[in-house]
């Protein structure tokens, strides 16, 4: 089977039936790619479009907004053009840690070797290091790791003068170079999760058209309401995701799940902060809680690495990206492979390829919902929860659902019904939002007339797009009276005519 995947033609240069192809995909886990100067063309985002990537990663960590302009343009003109609803994620970088500029190629490290952080600007030498966190010596004691570099730079700290200046002892390294991140795992971290640059690109961010906002190195709840805070008062219809990648995350995983719209494990700097053995059981629970509370949750960082300069995935790889299918992941994140790699394209359809592959595997689909739990949308989720499961009871194509806040595509997302998920809505900007949610296919809809005209309609737009034919039977949900836009409290089995 391996063999066969790898073998597949990489040659990709048909677009006109974008829409029919990606429409008709079956596939359930989706596919986020990270934009960066090896895919920022229209021409190049619309073939990964086409080759199954469902929404587009801006990273602020680089970039100027001017470029990010284009982009944004780009993917407008790709679901104007082709009747898609690609989604748009902004990603904040937040308190990133970095050292500043070092002499030369960078200074030579031996072990037990004391080095200097400083506040103070500089180029780097045996005697200084610049390091970008102003409270760096207020925060940390004699003891803490002090990690650089992805932890190939290990230092302990000797002594801190809590104003300054702090010296380090060296652990383990062969090389501090130029502007390489720090990761601070022993440390309580006081800088605030939306720093000055955060807050001004998130200025820039709320005037587009972007779909999510996540924010980076959450540590607590009170990080997203902050963030969530500024995008209410825009009145900005994006959803807020918050990326795990410190241990106080993990330690308040739950609330900072409910505090959120969705959760990216972001395994590169959680995977620097924790022990390494730990990142599998922690994106298990993660991804289990997710699903229990109708998140939707992202697996990120390293899933296709090699084909940054490889024009295959390794045996190693194509194991994570099956692993995080199987665990029940909505959607698994490209970074570096798309941004910046030799090989964009073809890392996007190895990965859908095993996507596919996986989700055909005896083991997928084993997920068992909870019991639903009173609340205040009890009945609506009672509704969901049946809609998904009378599906599954009588072999139903799907469930198709009509949303304005889009619960209803989270909710039945959630209980991961076999068939698919046809989510019809008249918020072009959510349509976008759900375009990274287990098993949905979004369609654009605004009539909303009577219950009967509408499922009428939804059922002659299915019959359109080839994704039901007579015999086969759907499970409609939505509201009645439909026109009051109410919450969900309806079901019903239709069989195609």
């Amino acid at each position: 089977m391996l063999g066969h995947i790898l073998s597949l033609p990489l040659s990709f240069t048909n677009f006109e039936n974008i829409r029919y192809m990606r429409i008709d995909e079956r596939q359930k886990t989706k596919v986020i790619a990270t934009v960066g100067p090896a895919s920022s063309t229209y021409k190049q985002l619309k073939s990964l479009v086409a080759a199954g990537v469902d929404m587009f990663r801006l990273n602020f960590s680089h970039g100027v907004h001017e470029d990010k302009l284009k982009i944004i343009s780009h993917v407008t003109r790709i679901n104007e053009e082709n009747g898609v609803h690609i989604g748009l994620l902004a990603d904040l970088q937040g308190p990133k840690l970095r050292v500043g500029q070092m002499e030369g190629d960078g200074l030579k490290l031996k072990s037990g070797m004391i080095l200097t952080f400083t506040n103070t600007v500089c180029v780097g030498n045996a005697k200084k290091v610049y390091m970008s966190y102003a409270k760096f010596a207020q925060d940390v004691h004699p003891g803490d790791r002090v990690l650089v570099d992805d932890g190939k730079v290990v230092l302990r700290v000797a002594e801190t003068n809590g104003v300054d200046e702090v010296k380090l002892t060296v652990v383990h390294g062969d090389v501090l170079s130029s502007n390489k991140g720090v990761n601070l795992p022993d440390t309580d971290v006081s800088l605030p999760c939306l720093t000055e640059k955060d807050l001004t690109d998130l200025k820039f961010i709320l005037t587009q058209p972007f779909n999510w906002i996540a924010l980076s190195f959450v540590r607590t709840p009170e990080d997203m309401m902050d963030l969530r805070k500024y995008v209410d008062e825009a009145g900005h219809p994006a959803k807020l995701m918050a990326k795990i990648e410190k241990p106080q995350a993990v330690k308040k995983i739950k609330k900072i799940i409910k505090a959120s719209n969705g959760v990216m494990i972001a395994r590169g700097d959680l995977g620097v902060e924790m022990p390494v053995e730990k990142l599998p059981g922690i994106q298990k629970k993660i991804i289990k809680h997710c699903i229990q509370w109708a998140r939707p949750v992202v697996v990120a960082t390293q899933m296709m690495d090699s084909m940054i300069v490889n024009p295959s995935p390794t045996r190693a790889e194509i194991t994570d990206v099956a692993n995080a299918v199987l665990d029940g992941a909505d959607a698994l994140m490209l970074s570096g492979e798309t941004a910046v790699g030799k090989f964009p394209l073809p890392v996007v359809k190895y990965m859908n390829r095993i996507i596919r592959e996986t989700e055909k595997s005896s083991g997928y689909l084993g997920f068992k919902p909870k019991p639903i739990k009173r609340s205040s949308l009890f009945f609506s989720d009672v509704v969901c929860f049946n809609s998904a499961l009378t599906a599954n009871e009588i072999g139903a194509v799907g469930v198709a659902g009509l949303t304005v806040s889009g619960y209803t595509a989270f909710k039945v997302s959630s209980f991961r019904p076999k068939g698919s998920i046809f989510i019809f809505s008249g918020q072009k900007a959510l349509l976008g939002a759900l375009s990274i949610c287990w098993g949905v296919k979004c369609f654009y809809y605004d009539k909303f007339s009577s219950t009967d005209e509408t499922i009428e309609d939804v059922t002659t737009i299915l019959k359109e797009n080839k994704l039901v034919k007579p015999g086969d039977a759907i499970v409609n949900t939505g509201s009645m009276p439909i026109s009051k836009r109410l919450k969900t409290n309806f079901m019903k089995v239709t069989v195609i005519e």
